[in-house]
């Protein structure tokens, strides 16, 4: 299934390289060739169809924010760079691009992107910023090995981290699923990790598979592995992750993902452990303790037709949730000083000054744990051994961008105001959008319940109930 090599690169560090350029392609992929095998790719979609065949994946990548369709627009390359962490959570991105504005720049960094390179660039620039990161992930500490990792891991001493600990250990040695639920970044991963080596079974393997990076059929081959000549390229035989993790844990992160007809496959293993291998017709069997994670909700997976309502109940027996880092009090702080030691051997520690510490205490950290991880990096390497101020401090934080689509920060304090709001109720807010999408949508379709419906995205029987639970009427009717 991997990607070929070029000749003499299985020493070499690989690097996925995605712009539509090709002058800037060929340049970059002749500067940088001696010292990486560079994987190249013009689109995103491209990106993740080489990264489906290459394994293991890419630990680094550079990315150009204006991709196709529309490569005047930085929006494909911003749901690249969230969606490279599907295939290596530790892949360090670069973006390079000449849309280098400066909210352009902090919501890259926001979403993961450890540098952002403006073009034109030096080669040799870029060459030294790429070592630097390479330098950094062989400095990143290893994974545990023993229960006493769970307190080093998940340091803070907020309610919601002493919640979080105590849950994983009551958790870790049931041999019952476990769904992790949390926002990207948050350190679903990380409760994993702990979750196994905190169990009976830390001697054994942990295997670690992101539901979203593969198409359904190389995801199924990967969960359940695969017969000879099952599928084209399948060239010999391969045990699957629920036969490799026998004994151990297996982690389905992204598991809100997984295709509608993989699920099934995966209730039956979740029930009984019996799995066919992709091809044959003989049962396997697995003891695997599955952890699985989402970012998404669920519930409404469910409700919407995506994810069977059995697997759902089976996987939430035992469901735990990462608190995001903005619900952790100080523990930013703690956090802090821990990256700081982890890289203290390639990034200079340096010191907050008291308003830039106010300002970071304030921070809402929509990045969570990777963003401050990432903050924390590039404030060493730009300012070693000084006192980080305020000015070079909001520079490195996303304070006021609001991509199409995403609920600008103005927004989002509002929306926290109104939680703190004396009788306020999900439910009665929730009422109240709805019916003002509908209104409106019946004033755009000028009272047509047909082409309000079509503009709502819902079938107009839906549309007619809705409007009888909120008490309204489709003003003239269909004409």
């Amino acid at each position: 299934m991997s990607a070929p090599h070029p000749e003499g690169a299985a020493d070499k560090p690989v690097l996925l390289l995605v712009d539509d350029d090709e002058l800037i392609v060929d340049a970059l992929t002749f500067a940088l060739e001696a010292d990486f095998d560079v994987r190249t790719a013009p689109s995103r979609d491209a990106a993740q169809r080489l990264l489906q065949t290459t394994l293991p994946a890419p630990d680094l990548a550079l990315v150009d924010l204006g991709l196709p369709p529309d490569p005047h627009a930085p929006d494909e390359g911003f749901r690249l760079v969230t969606e490279l962490f599907s295939f290596n959570a530790r892949m360090k991105v670069l973006v390079l691009s000449g849309q280098n504005e400066r909210e352009n720049i902090q919501h890259a960094l926001t979403l993961g992107a450890v540098d952002f390179v403006p073009k034109p660039c030096d080669a040799e620039f870029l060459r030294t910023r790429l070592h630097h990161q390479l330098m950094l992930l062989d400095a990143e500490t290893p994974a545990p090995d023993g229960p006493a990792a769970v307190d080093e891991l998940l340091s803070g001493e907020s309610l919601a981290m002493k919640n979080l600990r105590g849950t994983i250990e009551q958790f870790a040695d049931i041999p019952f699923p476990v769904l992790i639920e949390g926002e990207s970044g948050s350190g679903k991963e990380l409760v994993a990790r702990c979750l196994h080596v905190f169990s009976a079974r830390s001697e054994q393997a942990m295997y670690t598979i992101n539901c979203a990076a593969f198409t359904p059929e190389l995801l199924e081959a990967q969960l359940f592995g695969h017969a000879r000549g099952a599928y084209t390229g399948a060239d010999q035989a391969r045990a699957g992750f629920f036969e490799n993790a026998a004994g151990g844990s297996l982690f389905l992160d992204e598991v809100g993902e997984m295709p509608l007809d993989l699920q099934a496959k995966f209730l039956r293993v979740l029930e009984n452990g019996e799995f066919y291998r992709l091809g044959e017709t003989e049962p396997r069997h697995s003891d695997a303790r599955v952890i699985a994670a989402t970012n998404r909700d669920l519930r409404e997976r469910v409700r919407a037709g995506h994810f069977r309502s059995d697997l759902y109940h089976r996987l939430t027996v035992l469901a735990l949730n990462v608190p995001p880092l903005r619900e952790r009090g100080d523990d930013w702080r703690a956090l802090l000083a821990g990256v700081q030691q982890e890289y203290a051997a390639t990034v200079a520690p340096f010191s907050l000054v008291a308003d830039a510490e106010t300002l970071l205490s304030e921070y809402s950290f929509p990045g969570n744990v990777r963003e401050l991880r990432n903050i924390v990096i590039r404030l060493g390497a730009k300012y070693p051994g000084q006192n980080i101020t305020v000015e070079a401090l909001r520079d490195e934080l996303e304070i006021e961008y609001s991509p199409q689509g995403s609920e600008p920060v103005a927004e989002r304090a509002n929306t926290r105001d109104r939680i703190n709001s004396d009788g306020f109720r999900l439910d009665d807010e929730l009422e109240q959008i709805e019916r003002d999408y509908i209104k409106t949508a019946l004033d755009m379709g000028k009272g047509n319940l047909s082409k309000a419906a079509r503009l709502l995205g819902v079938n107009r029987t839906t549309l007619y109930s809705r409007l009888a639970r909120h008490q309204l009427d489709d003003r003239n009717g269909d004409k």
